[in-house]
């Protein structure tokens, strides 16, 4: 009788312990997931498989996920989370497996959101996980914030696309008047054929041109650059549709917790537009973050910081479920 009590102690042990060693596995993978009736693909990386999940969605819109992520911008975060990086729809490894049999919406974009993010919390036996958006990625961390909050921990915005159009207005009249003072022919000639909303790719061309420019970065192919803008008239669709959302307006309150990640020089999604959204915005937490070095492109020119204040501000401040 002892024998079979010491038996039964001993099995538990190597099975409490087979568990354990399971969950704290590490995790490094590259999956399909069902999103949109069309195989997505995402990467999954992370020291502990049992820890949160941690969505990040890329600019573009066009951006390749997966590339960005493994430019190292979220290494510290796989000691924390379970890191999620993801192809869109008609981007990277998911548009060379399927590409769209349907028109680019942003709508199409926010269910497939909501299908992936709803997969994988299934898949990991999780309630919820925490999503951090980047400029065009933000347009559907908001819808995720917005429409179903139930599903996350904590909604992080980087480079809010707040009122995008208000902002074009903004960086456009900026850049005109630095090209007069500079006496740029070439800017002030380029500069004069955009409209505000743009009417061609050309003209988003001309802008984004002239945004690198004097923002000090440098184009590494000019040709490529420029037929993103002209050459891919779904995805300048597509951008222009969700410059037409004004959060402002239509997302006054969120219902989960909400964190801002904002440049002090960022111009493109307007670092003065982004501030008193936050400010009227109504959560139940909510953070803004400035970030001096940096304009548009936070996680590049500060994957540090960044990650910093994830682990260290935002982390500590949201209740876990299991």
């Amino acid at each position: 009788m002892r024998k079979t009590y010491y038996k039964l102690i001993l099995y538990s042990i190597a099975v409490f312990t087979s568990h354990n060693c399971f969950a704290q596995r590490r995790i490094d993978t590259l999956e399909t997931v069902l999103a949109g009736g069309i195989k997505q693909v995402v990467t999954l990386q992370g020291e502990n498989r049992s820890k949160p999940l941690f969505l990040f969605i890329t600019g573009g819109p066009g951006n390749e996920g997966i590339y960005d992520e493994n430019k190292n911008y979220l290494d510290e975060l796989k000691k924390h989370f379970v890191v999620i990086a993801w192809d869109q729809r008609n981007c990277g490894q998911t548009l060379k497996l399927n590409p769209s049999p349907e028109k680019l919406t942003v709508k199409l974009y926010e269910n497939d959101t909501h299908e992936l993010v709803s997969a994988l919390l299934k898949q990991f036996h999780q309630k919820k996980m925490f999503i951090m958006g980047w400029s065009w990625g933000t347009v559907l961390g908001f819808y995720m914030a917005g429409q179903h909050p139930e599903q996350v921990y904590a909604y992080m915005t980087v480079s809010p696309a707040v009122n995008q159009w208000e902002s074009e207005r903004l960086n456009l009249n900026e850049m005109k008047q630095k090209a007069e003072k500079q006496k740029n022919k070439q800017a002030i000639d380029e500069l004069s054929k955009v409209q505000i909303p743009f009417k061609n790719g050309e003209q988003n061309y001309y802008d984004r041109k002239w945004l690198t420019i004097f923002n000090g970065d440098s184009i590494n192919d000019t040709t490529e650059f420029k037929k993103y803008f002209t050459e891919n008239p779904e995805m300048t669709a597509l951008f222009d549709e969700a410059n037409n959302i004004n959060l402002t307006v239509s997302m006054p309150k969120i219902k989960c917790p909400v964190y801002f990640f904002v440049g002090r020089k960022d111009h493109q999604t307007n670092y003065m537009i982004s501030e008193k959204y936050y400010e009227q915005l109504k959560a139940p937490k909510k953070g803004l973050f400035w970030f001096e070095k940096s304009g548009h492109l936070i996680p590049v020119t500060e994957p540090k910081l960044l990650q910093e204040v994830v682990i260290t501000k935002i982390l500590p401040q949201i209740r876990l479920e299991n």
